[in-house]
């Protein structure tokens, strides 16, 4: 097994198409291989004054690449798709590394990304694509909005920070992109990908940093023309905060808070075991719509809870290399201290423990390593837990009578990103609990974790501010300009009464019929 511990080449920030060391810095950031904490990938440096040089060349190269066409910015995206699937193993590896994720996963994850830029170019391209009515003289345009931030979380490192720069780029903006902190170096390696794209310079840029400190300073640029924010809620409340003097800033903010599972009586049991499993565990309950809360009516628990609790203890844990790992790392020390003291404070308050929070250890590895976490949650006593995120592989099983109790329950959790239902496909309630979930996202008979890019998707609660994503994300990165031509001669007898243009007091008004022709064309579009 090749465990390689060279250091990255620390290439510093990309700002108008040059890898720059900051001259003036503010601080370092640290890559770890979580897996194995004795090995450091490399130290980076930053500087908040990077975000000041990085905007200014964004804008700079925003007033070149708005002025491209839409083919030929797809075509530049198709090279970068190349770079890709090119360098693809590579970033594999990499996100093995510095994330933690199996390598089966990593592989996935970039598969991923392929495919949100297949997606984009195949299904994007007719949203942003200018419409005419001919009729009428009339078009609709989405221009670009210019200079676009983007923060990037650790734990989809390549397959957001893909998505979101491909969106951007191909809708004629240009980018400032900081990756997570836990993350530079694939940060710095998809830019490097942008790089050999040929493209102009300053369309895409690369800053890296702390939140505290360079996310801080990018979020609250007076040089952004529309936000893309990827994180926790908490840090979404200090954005909202840093641009509370701009309203008119286009902001995405997209906050996860996890998914919840509603196993209804007539559930089968193997796949609800299963997809809730798989949900909860998988980039080890680090994705912001991993399963964390099960609801399951009284039927059906001594069915389900014993069975998942056996399979939970089954689950491979170890180094992402290893070809037989399910579940790797979380991503930092601190965040396996969160875990943890997370399942002390449940444990407190009463709740029961199937499987407590605690570490893991693999042989060889100094790694963050813990195994899954399943509480049986006494919800009725008044403290649920229903309204913060549970972190990493934690799972919290609430018990109640039936579907409509499921329900009420789940509809008081603060956040609601997503849900899955188990259920028959004909079951005759199917319609009034879709009816009555208030979900941003609803799966039946599939894990939280289940998505498309095609459809659109939005946060309810505090998962996000409302905006929506997916394949939408085209059309807030863009913005509809619309506008009608004529092209006929002036004709002076097709007026609106009482506009006194002729010079003479004789002549006569117009007919009724011209009045009416003429004014029904003058507010057609005001009818649509």
């Amino acid at each position: 097994m090749n465990l390689s511990r060279d250091r990255l080449l620390r290439r510093g920030d990309y700002v108008l198409g040059s890898f720059l060391k900051p001259e003036h810095v503010d601080g370092y950031i640290n890559a770890v291989n979580p897996g194995d904490r004795s090995d450091l990938l490399g130290r980076f440096p930053f500087s908040a004054r990077s975000v000041d040089d990085a905007v200014d060349a964004a804008t700079t190269g925003a007033a070149r690449w708005r002025r491209l066409g839409l083919m030929d910015r797809a075509a530049a995206v198709r090279r970068f798709r190349d770079q890709l699937q090119t360098h693809g193993e590579a970033l594999s590896r990499l996100v093995c590394r510095e994330n933690g994720k199996p390598i089966w996963e990593a592989r996935q994850e970039v598969a991923a990304a392929l495919r949100t830029i297949d997606l984009y170019l195949d299904d994007g391209l007719g949203l942003i694509a200018p419409r005419i009515i001919e009729e009428i003289g009339a078009r609709t345009d989405h221009l670009p909005r210019g200079v676009v931030g983007i923060v990037c979380p650790y734990n989809l490192p390549v397959q957001l920070a893909v998505g979101t720069s491909v969106a951007a780029v191909l809708c004629g903006n240009s980018v400032v992109m900081k990756p997570s902190k836990f993350t530079p170096g694939i940060g710095q390696a998809i830019v490097e990908l942008w790089d050999r794209c040929k493209l102009p310079r300053g369309v895409v840029n690369l800053v890296q940093g702390s939140g505290s400190v360079v996310g801080a300073r990018l979020v609250s640029h007076p040089g952004l023309d529309a936000l893309v924010f990827v994180g926790s809620y908490e840090s979404a409340r200090e954005v909202r905060r840093a641009t509370v003097d701009r309203p008119e800033l286009p902001t995405l903010c997209l906050t996860g808070g996890k998914g919840i599972a509603l196993v209804l009586d007539d559930a089968e049991v193997d796949r609800s075991v299963y997809e809730i499993l798989v949900g909860a565990c998988l980039t080890t309950g680090q994705r912001h719509n991993s399963t964390a809360r099960v609801i399951l009516t009284e039927k059906v628990w001594n069915a389900v809870v014993p069975e998942l609790v056996r399979r939970a203890g089954r689950l491979q844990i170890g180094y992402g290399l290893s070809p037989d790992t399910f579940m790797g790392p979380v991503i930092s020390e601190n965040f396996r201290s969160r875990y943890k003291k997370y399942g002390r404070a449940v444990m407190a308050k009463g709740h029961r423990a199937h499987i407590e929070a605690d570490s893991v250890e693999v042989p060889g590895m100094r790694g963050n390593y813990v195994r899954p976490a399943i509480y049986e949650m006494d919800w009725r006593s008044g403290n649920g837990f229903l309204n913060e995120e549970p972190p990493g592989p934690t799972i919290l099983l609430y018990k109640v009578a039936d579907w409509q109790e499921a329900i009420h329950l789940h509809n008081q959790a603060l956040y609601r990103l997503c849900a899955s239902v188990f259920t028959r496909t004909d079951n005759p309630n199917l319609g009034e609990i879709k009816e009555g979930l208030r979900t941003g996202a609803l799966n039946i008979n599939r894990s939280t974790i289940g998505t498309s890019l095609r459809l659109p998707s939005v946060g309810l609660g505090r998962a996000g501010n409302g905006v929506v994503a997916g394949m939408e994300l085209l059309r807030v990165l863009t913005y509809p300009r619309a506008g009608i031509t004529e092209s006929r001669p002036f004709d002076a007898s097709h007026l609106v009464p009482g506009v006194g243009w002729s010079e003479n007091p004789n002549a006569p008004e117009p007919t009724t019929h011209d009045e009416e022709s003429d004014l029904g064309g003058a507010l057609e579009l005001s009818g649509e």
